[in-house]
């Protein structure tokens, strides 16, 4: 099914681009929770202030490595990927689409991550659907940028999807020139609506000063196409496939733009 346009004539005089962002994080989480093993949860709407929020977020409940089920086999690919478990399927994150061997610089963090420790809670992964109010001034893509670098930090990984049509600022672009990187993917010009899936890992073998590397899975969103399936990763070398087709064709249906 096609990608809508929530923010320009005729869709937004049905109704408000809002409403999908108010439904869409909850019914992600339903597919996630169908989905993740039992120690993680997904959860949504957790707010990081006027100007940032996360509309997904995971966490882990547990403090032992993660291990597919016993009747789970998971092996390596012929397209160099890591053979990752969801059910009973074995399912394979495709290669970054870029990587780069960096560290992060320090960054002022403009949130309070708060978790209840009696229940051992630690945040692993985020997603958040990028709102207009986050790409109209420079502050506050600065803002949403620098939250972005601390969960990193802290290996939390990260989705980003962007589909503000009205406001042509790529805040994944902005991410990699606050950590001097540049993707050959955005020239000659950044896409004004993208989905992006960033983690910053150590993947236990020497590729730069510290042998921490940020990798992406960056894809151009485009108007009337299918969105799509992006990984969400939960350990060092453990995901799920975040599929985002299937969690927005049935929150427009909820929200009768079908």
């Amino acid at each position: 099914m096609p990608l809508r346009d929530h923010f320009r004539p005729p869709l937004d005089s049905i109704t408000s681009w809002e409403s999908l962002h108010h439904a869409w994080p909850t019914v992600m989480v339903m597919h996630l929770n169908r989905r993740l093993p039992a120690r993680f949860r997904a959860e949504p709407g957790v707010h990081r202030g006027a100007s940032f929020e996360i509309d997904v977020s995971t966490y882990d409940t547990a403090d032992e490595p993660t291990r597919p089920s016993p009747e789970i086999s998971t092996g390596g690919t012929g397209t160099g990927g890591v053979a990752l478990a969801t059910e009973l399927v074995v399912w394979a994150p495709p290669l970054p689409t870029f990587e780069a061997a960096t560290d992060l610089p320090d960054q002022d963090e403009f949130a309070v991550l708060v978790y209840d420790h009696r229940r051992q809670r630690r945040l692993v992964a985020a997603v958040e659907i990028v709102s207009p109010a986050n790409k109209d001034r420079p502050e506050n893509r600065r803002l949403l940028v620098a939250e972005c670098a601390a969960l990193l930090q802290k290996r939390v990984s990260i989705v980003i999807v962007d589909l503000v049509t009205t406001r042509h600022f790529n805040l994944y672009d902005e991410f990699l020139e606050l950590i001097d990187q540049a993707d050959p993917a955005l020239s000659p010009g950044p896409p004004g609506i993208y989905a992006v899936a960033c983690r910053w890992t150590h993947p236990g073998t020497p590729l730069g000063p510290t042998g921490w590397r940020f990798e992406a899975w960056n894809h151009t969103l485009q108007l009337g196409q299918p969105l799509p399936e992006l990984p969400l990763w939960l350990t060092d070398d453990f995901a799920v496939p975040l599929g985002l087709e299937a969690s927005y064709e049935e929150t427009c249906s909820v929200l009768r733009l079908i």
